[in-house]
């Protein structure tokens, strides 16, 4: 199914224990389907223009609606502003210097995630969560 260009459009790594979470939770947020998502773990899923398979799921990209690819802070900053109950921390990122410190907390974060994941995949397995 083809996102809807009209929405901003999340690629998301599926294969990825707390992807799949974060994702989750921004579905159940997304009453009014105000944002599309693409699980690009899965083969015949469609990546942002120019992007192959790895590097979109090496991290978080959001296509707006303007058709801009943004990745990392900035693309969850997009989402947030579509999103009852993260509205707020759009309007805080916006603010000087906050948007550039998300970024660098987010490429921090990036060469944990696989050992994360691994850790949340092993709780989901023992607890059945």
């Amino acid at each position: 199914m083809e996102p809807d260009l009209s929405k901003p459009t999340v690629y998301f790594d599926g294969s990825c224990p707390l992807c799949q979470a974060e994702i989750e939770h921004y579905r159940r947020t997304d009453r009014a389907g105000a944002v599309c998502f693409v699980d690009v773990s899965k083969t015949s899923a469609e990546t942002p223009d120019g992007m192959d398979r790895q590097g979109a799921m090496a991290r978080f990209h959001v296509r707006a609606p303007d058709g801009r690819v943004l990745s990392g802070a900035a693309g969850f900053v997009e989402v947030w502003r579509r999103l009852p109950g993260w509205r707020w921390a759009a309007r805080a990122a916006a603010l000087p210097g906050v948007l550039p410190l998300l970024e660098l907390g987010y490429r921090m974060f990036l060469p944990v995630r696989p050992l994360l994941s691994r850790l949340a995949s092993r709780v989901v397995k023992r607890d059945g969560v």
